[in-house]
């Protein structure tokens, strides 16, 4: 008898999260091990609520259109998982609920957390003596989980990014001798650099733009920034800065940190862009502009990076054959053969290397100043944001069904 497989999303989403998912389900569809793919509601917690979508009830075209949706179509969260010491009885409701539905395969959509999570749900069910194949399926903008090359989602931003730092260039620098001198962009990141990073690469078309990159790897220092500044914008006339939300300073303390913290424990950050600004504002009394990429850098589908949505379909195919093949406890990861031409694999590697471990940016990507990339970098980012999506001329973003599995057991909580 078929097993039946678990699929969810979790944390932040991404403008081809939904190519993964909808990777996951038409493999499944193929395979003689796997029966139906329930999906759940919100992430883990649809597993926990037993709400699962019963993703067979849907058309192979609505599927298939998946790759073009930004946003998560079933649903994230961000819940975190305790120790398995901690929190026993949250573990045997998920095995409670996978038994009651006949699932065997479980496969988890996100980025470090849920590596986390898909590793401690692998282990309690060898503890609780239930089969269960896990697998988790790699998914950052942030494009910090360790031993893969990139991360499904980081691709698409770093095109948004680059362009954008692209086209604000150009228009800053058209006001810059009458008005505007100094643009800010900030970009998510909050311990690693990549996304402010990849931005280099708005120098192949306009030539110094972006003038400063501020990275976590680097603390920030006031006095070197403000004088950059200053040297920038006489030598150029403008300055463009992108700054990762995450720059700290010197006692390794967030700029721009609020006291709220999310499930993960992780303290909500924002607010650099516009401290940057009145800094400059301040000190150098320049007229200057801010603007934080938020959302926007991570649901632009119509800016996607084609090789971006190969590699999110490509580790959602993986994840099904590596389920097939009997492994478990692993994440399908981009292996990168050469960046010029680009070619790549997905192979498969242990969770244990990858949960909770934070890549960061290499020394050998930051120039010198702290304030730029190397050629190293630009060689590593290129191929990331290239190939283009065509999107068709309206997107009508259809629910779905999503037709519920009738629950079995008593209610969570």
């Amino acid at each position: 008898m078929k097993k039946n497989a678990f699929y969810a999303q979790s944390g932040g989403v991404t403008s081809v999260i939904n190519a993964s998912a909808s990777a996951v389900i038409l493999e499944a569809r193929k395979s003689k091990k796997i029966g139906k793919v329930f999906a759940g509601k919100n992430g883990i917690l649809g597993a926990l609520r037993e709400e699962l979508i019963d993703t067979s009830k849907e058309s192979k075209k609505f599927i298939e259109d998946l790759q073009l949706r930004p946003g998560g179509v079933f649903g994230s969260c961000r819940y975190k998982l305790k120790g398995i010491e901690e929190n026993l009885k949250e573990y045997e409701r998920l095995i409670e609920v996978f038994k009651a539905h006949n699932i065997g395969y479980f496969f988890y959509n996100g980025g470090n957390d849920s590596a986390d999570t898909a590793l401690k749900i692998s282990q309690i069910s060898n503890k609780l003596n239930y089969p269960l194949q896990c697998i988790a399926i790699p998914k950052t903008v942030d494009n910090d989980l360790a031993v893969t090359d990139c991360c499904p989602g980081f691709g698409s931003v770093a095109k948004y990014v680059v362009t954008s730092t692209i086209e604000a260039a150009l228009d800053v620098e058209s006001m810059c001798e009458s008005s505007t001198k100094v643009f800010i962009l900030e970009v998510m990141g909050r311990h690693a650099g990549w996304i402010a990073g990849s931005s280099c690469l708005a120098q192949e078309s306009h030539p110094g733009a972006p003038h400063i990159i501020l990275l976590p790897e680097i603390a920030f220092n006031q006095t070197k920034f403000l004088a950059k500044v200053k040297s920038t914008v006489k030598e150029n006339g403008f300055c463009v800065v992108v700054a990762s939300e995450g720059i700290k300073n010197a006692k390794g303390r967030f700029l721009a940190e609020s006291d709220s913290k999310d499930a993960f424990g992780h303290s909500q950050l924002g607010g650099v862009a516009p401290w940057l600004a009145n800094l400059v504002n301040k000190k150098l009394k320049f007229k200057n502009h801010w603007a934080v990429a938020d959302y926007l850098q991570r649901s632009a589908s119509h800016l996607s990076s084609g090789i971006d949505r190969e590699h999110a379909c490509e580790v959602g195919r993986k994840a099904i054959q590596f389920a097939e093949k009997g492994l478990n406890g692993v994440m399908p990861i981009i292996k990168r053969k050469s960046s010029q031409p680009y070619k790549w694999e997905v192979v498969s590697a242990p969770l244990t290397k990858i949960a909770n471990v934070e890549k960061k940016l290499p020394s050998t990507f930051i120039s010198k100043d702290g304030f730029g990339m190397t050629k190293k970098a630009h060689n590593y980012f290129q191929p990331l944001i290239e190939g283009k999506v065509e999107m068709p001329k309206t997107m009508n973003y259809q629910a779905g069904k999503m037709e519920m599995v009738p629950k079995k057991l008593k209610a969570w909580r």
